[in-house]
């Protein structure tokens, strides 16, 4: 039967098990996590997001452990980053890993971006042509390349600067990203984690080359994965999983409604108007345990995740350290179907240790620290640490270092919380 209003606790759920969160999840020695799981998840999610800070681990493996479990990461990299595979690097919500089929419907940004930048005199598009056009012939002449290898004529092109809006990049990077984002190169892979670029032909099958959308039906197709992916989303929620503009997503919606692929619900709470997917699972309950990382489609659109979780969020990393409220690199706890703490993680892989550096409750909620020291126990394990090491900052710590010693062999704080205290094993 159709619904035309949800509680917010079952918009939670349906959000929840429309990302794939709620299902089991594989342990360490456990069932092979596969090709086919993991490329079933992208598809599912549409991308994963990429980012270069890894004091944990890097943001594109995190989704992943959080709805599949203790899984290869070196295998996802094979897949996710192959040369001509079917995953391509663009800027989809941020830069992101995308379905191959996914790039044609991403053209009209390519467009957006070239004749931007061509109006622009400042540009580096518009200024440089002649560097532009060498940088093309050259990944034509010698292959795919990343940016440290493409050794650029230094008389015909000086020294460059580094200033401008990619500041401390020289001129063959800020030229390689430019000609990225228009389309006229895209991603080989990454070799490093160094973004490899090549020419379209070489690394994209013809019949993806060969395929035009137009605008209109682009969003139309992007609105719809947003929505499945989301479950229950505003028009807000849905423009912003793809980056789109606000002005799009309406008609979009509107095509959408009319094919039966989305209806309009009212979320108890929610000021704006709901779209529910059709094909959106309405769980009764969802069980569920995992790490988020902060590009996380769950919590990436912060406001997103204040209404849904009521849960307020924002990345420190780049905060000065006095003024840090919760920690560096916090990654929300997610618990069933609320986030109830937050917990600051570093892979110390010189100590053999995952080192939560500070924990957190999540105002009045209750935080099953034994699910959570487990949970942590098996985040350990995955990035191939020895145990945990909680440390002695924020509301959750204590309780949390006692549950970590309980689960494991040692005592659960660091050198932080006190003499004589060591990481605790959880293998």
């Amino acid at each position: 039967m159709p619904r035309d209003r949800l509680s917010p606790a079952l918009a939670r759920r349906v959000a929840l098990a429309a990302q794939g969160l709620g299902r089991p999840t594989a342990a360490p020695g456990a069932t092979t996590v596969g090709t086919r799981q993991l490329t079933g998840l992208v598809d599912r999610l549409g991308l994963l997001q990429i980012d270069s800070v890894n004091v944990f681990e890097r943001s594109h493996h995190l989704p992943v452990f959080a709805r599949l479990g203790h899984y290869d990461r070196a295998a996802l990299d094979r897949l996710v980053f192959a040369p001509r595979g079917r995953f391509v690097e663009y800027w989809a919500h941020e830069a992101a890993i995308v379905p191959v089929s996914t790039w044609p419907l991403l053209r009209w940004r390519m467009h957006d971006y070239d004749a931007k930048w061509r109006a622009d005199e400042g540009s580096w598009l518009a200024s440089k042509p002649q560097m532009a056009r060498w940088l093309l012939d050259e990944i034509r002449d010698q292959g795919p390349l990343p940016a440290s290898l493409v050794q650029h004529d230094a008389e015909l092109f000086p020294t460059p600067t580094r200033t401008g809006p990619w500041w401390g990049w020289g001129d063959v990077k800020r030229g390689l990203e430019a000609l990225f984002r228009t389309g006229a190169l895209v991603s080989a892979g990454r070799r490093r984690f160094e973004r490899v670029y090549a020419l379209p032909e070489q690394v994209l099958p013809p019949a993806v080359l060969g395929v035009e959308v137009d605008r209109a039906e682009a969003h139309r197709q992007l609105v719809e994965r947003a929505a499945r992916a989301s479950g229950v989303a505003t028009a807000a929620d849905l423009a912003d999983y793809w980056r789109l503009k606000a002005a799009d997503v309406p008609p979009a919606l509107r095509d959408l409604h009319d094919a039966g692929v989305v209806q309009p619900v009212t979320v108890d709470g929610w000021a704006a108007p709901a779209w529910l997917h059709a094909e959106a699972r309405l769980p009764r309950r969802l069980e569920a345990d995992a790490l988020l990382s902060p590009f996380d489609p769950v919590v990436w659109h912060r406001p997103r995740a204040e209404r849904l979780f009521g849960f307020r969020y924002r990345i420190e990393i780049y905060t000065p350290q006095a003024q840090r409220v919760h920690g560096y690199y916090v990654l929300p706890v997610l618990q069933d179907d609320q986030l109830v703490g937050r917990v600051d993680l570093k892979s110390d892989r010189q100590a053999g240790v995952l080192r939560v550096q500070a924990s957190w409750r999540e105002r009045d909620l209750v935080v099953d620290v034994d699910r959570l020291a487990a949970l942590l126990g098996r985040a350990a394990a995955w990035q191939g640490l020895d145990g945990v090491e909680v440390v002695a900052r924020g509301d959750l710590a204590a309780d949390l270092a006692a549950a970590v010693a309980v689960a494991g062999s040692g005592p659960g704080t660091g050198s932080d919380a006190g003499a004589g205290a060591g990481p605790g094993s959880l293998d």
